[in-house]
């Protein structure tokens, strides 16, 4: 099912092929309107940690636990940490018991004592989920490379978890990445980490260096708070000591031909200007998923869930409650 979250858009029919309506003109509406609630909350006393036992090793794990009701597991991806998620746990923690972690490497999590891998982090994520109490029951979230790490788990154990939502997954775009490439990107990477974490601090306090610095991940840096730019620049800079090992092991792992065996209810949500993971990958998880929805996101980057939070919110709520 296809479907435009936030404007009015159809679908044509043309010689037999599914064609995309024109990209809707920008409307900013509700655009970087955030509550302010995730300001307001002290969340050292929601930190919590845990001792996983998978295949990257005993790592101690650090996550976040609000709320009460049928459990929801958020997983970050690439250089982020549960603060990902900051705009959403507390009003999703109204209605569900939300568990948000720091993948092994990232966020306050230390590395781990194995090598990453896509199946590893996968892996991570199924014995988290035990060692934290979460059933079957539970929905899975996934950002990004955690939205590539969720496809991972529930193709790997397809009853551990009730429903998957795929947020800007990564995965499908990185797939094809040849040997060469990908050493090439990864030592690029790798250099400019250091540098990144030298200038945070200076590119956070100017607004347009600011705007700048996040432009290929968010639509409109220039809408979105600077604490929230705060947040994810200082832990994507400064607490990311597997970015690098994480990139390089994301670039050419191909789980394509596994996509088809998810029997749970898949939703695949995308921002329509996603420069980092482009919308293309978006149509590609829906055809090859067993009747997944996709929901585009008008106006939109890579990071759903911040730019617009309160209909990323919706979304994840209203499909929480869709029969399967």
């Amino acid at each position: 099912m296809y479907r435009v979250v936030g404007v009015t858009t159809e679908a044509s029919e043309n010689d037999g092929l599914l064609t995309e309506a024109p990209p809707p003109a920008p409307v900013h509406d509700d655009y970087g309107v955030s509550d302010g609630r995730w300001l307001k909350i002290d969340w050292r006393e929601r930190i919590r940690e845990v001792t996983v036992h998978s295949a990257l090793g005993a790592s101690r794990v650090s996550y976040v636990d609000q709320g009460e009701g049928p459990p929801i597991l958020l997983v970050h991806g690439l250089g982020g940490s549960w603060r990902n998620w900051l705009e959403n746990i507390p009003f999703l923690s109204d209605s569900y018991r939300v568990v948000a972690l720091d993948l092994p490497g990232f966020g306050l999590s230390p590395m781990p004592e194995e090598p990453i891998s896509m199946p590893a982090y996968g892996d991570l994520v199924l014995r988290f989920a035990d060692a934290v109490g979460l059933g079957p029951e539970t929905y899975l979230v996934g950002h990004s490379m955690g939205g590539f790490i969720s496809s991972e788990a529930v193709t790997t154990a397809p009853d551990r978890f009730s429903r998957v939502s795929l947020i800007s997954a990564a995965g499908i775009s990185f797939a094809t990445i040849s040997g060469y490439r990908k050493s090439v990107t990864a030592a690029v990477v790798k250099m400019m980490i250091p540098l990144a974490a030298a200038r945070m601090q200076r590119n956070m306090g100017r607004k347009r260096l600011r705007t700048a610095s996040f432009a290929g991940v968010i639509a409109h840096p220039s809408m979105i708070r600077p604490e929230m730019l705060w947040e994810l620049g200082s832990y994507a800079t400064l607490h990311s000591p597997a970015l690098y090992e994480a990139a390089y092991a994301l670039g050419g792992y191909d789980n394509r031909d596994s996509l088809s065996q998810i029997e749970i209810p898949v939703q695949v949500v995308w921002g329509q200007q996603d420069r980092l993971v482009p919308v293309g990958a978006a149509y590609s998880y829906e055809r090859r998923i067993p009747d997944a929805e996709l929901s585009l996101v008008d106006d939109c980057g890579h990071m759903v869930q911040l730019e617009r939070p309160a209909r990323f919110n919706s979304e994840i709520r209203r499909f929480s409650s869709k029969t399967a």
